[in-house]
């Protein structure tokens, strides 16, 4: 690991690249938000879960801009999850307004990825009350760049508990989206046709089933959660918040699946991890929840550990337990990339820029 990733993982300040959007306009995507902002909005939502980037090929006519990091959030004011209805916007200001405004009973969950023409998607997994007995299957969510619903898929046979999600976007109108069901275990795959105002699922279906998983008093559910798509290998990674082990799955867009394997599994290390990203040098992090196998000695770690299952190094996102959820990174090309991370505990977005070596 060189120098920089470690230094990264120490929780030190790193080389901060410039970068300009090479779009229609020349407005710089960097210098990223704050170190930390707050993700609270207006109604005082909660419990920050899921975080996206918007891409460089987002067009710069809507409210979501180029390089802008959206989080969702899973509580609302008074703090019971699976509540929340609001996704935030932070720019690269550091400036908070909150994009979307859902009604009451939607509890958004880390389930959050942005298309390349802005278009969002976000799951819901809701509660009544806060716990687990009364939480309900939920729904996909489509909104458009500028904060409006545009479509909601509920079929709890496909999309029951949408904890976690991974899209490759192909860039012509069309996508393959995968979304972890931690309520049943199982990840599905969908094909999807879009436009900057229209959404249209076409065909779907489970490509894992039988994961383990289970409700908690804590967390609300314990499964599959954060995914990763790594295009060049055709490679699936999802986290296991049960199984403290990340796994993969080889050519999940085609009938031949496979199985999912283990790439990394380290009781030592994973402490309920719950999302995924992959940085520059190939190496893969992931945050810890806390949601099982907790280590006070080790709150809220986020996690770098190579593609081969490897362990790389650590650092403690908050002093507390239950810190670290949503994770993101975006690369720049030139071997830099942002990464932003949600801290539960204090209800904020921590980001970073780090440049390979």
């Amino acid at each position: 690991m060189s120098a920089t990733y470690r230094n990264l993982l120490l929780g030190l300040t790193l080389v901060l690249p410039s970068f300009a959007y090479a779009g229609a306009n020349s407005t710089p995507v960097l210098p990223p938000t704050p170190p930390e902002v707050s993700t609270i909005p207006a109604n005082g939502d909660l419990n920050p879960y899921g975080v996206a980037i918007a891409p460089l090929t987002t067009p710069a006519g809507g409210v979501l801009q180029p390089g802008d990091i959206l989080v969702s959030n899973f509580n609302n004011s008074a703090n019971l999850q699976g509540t929340g209805t609001t996704i935030v916007r932070v720019d690269r200001h550091g400036v908070v307004t909150t994009f979307f405004q859902g009604l009451p009973g939607l509890g958004l969950t880390g389930a959050l990825r942005v298309l390349s023409n802005g278009m969002v998607l976000v799951g819901s997994m809701p509660t009544t009350d806060g716990t687990p007995a009364t939480v309900q299957p939920g729904s996909l969510l489509v909104i458009d760049a500028n904060g409006h619903l545009v479509a909601a898929l509920a079929e709890p046979t496909q999309i029951n508990g949408p904890w976690g999600m991974a899209i490759d976007d192909r860039g012509n109108g069309s996508a393959y989206v995968f979304v972890s069901n931690v309520l049943t275990g199982t990840i599905t795959r969908f094909f999807v046709n879009y436009t900057a105002t229209s959404f249209v699922f076409e065909h779907g279906g489970h490509i894992a089933r039988g994961l383990t998983h289970r409700t908690d008093p804590g967390a609300i559910a314990l499964g599959p959660s954060g995914m990763l798509y790594n295009k060049q290998t055709s490679t699936l990674y999802f986290a296991s918040s049960t199984d403290n082990a990340i796994y993969a799955i080889s050519d999940p867009e085609t009938g031949a699946a496979g199985a999912p394997v283990v790439v990394y599994a380290d009781a030592a290390h994973l402490h309920g991890p719950l999302d995924i990203a992959r940085l520059p040098n190939g190496n893969l992090l992931v945050a810890n929840s806390d949601g099982s196998n907790a280590d006070a000695g080790q709150p809220s770690e986020l996690v770098e550990f190579t593609s081969a299952g490897a362990f790389v190094g650590q650092f403690s996102l908050d002093a507390s337990l239950g810190g670290a959820f949503g994770l993101k990174t975006l690369g720049f090309g030139n071997g830099s990339a942002l990464i932003a991370a949600t801290d539960d505990v204090t209800s904020t977005l921590k980001t970073w820029t780090v440049r390979g070596q």
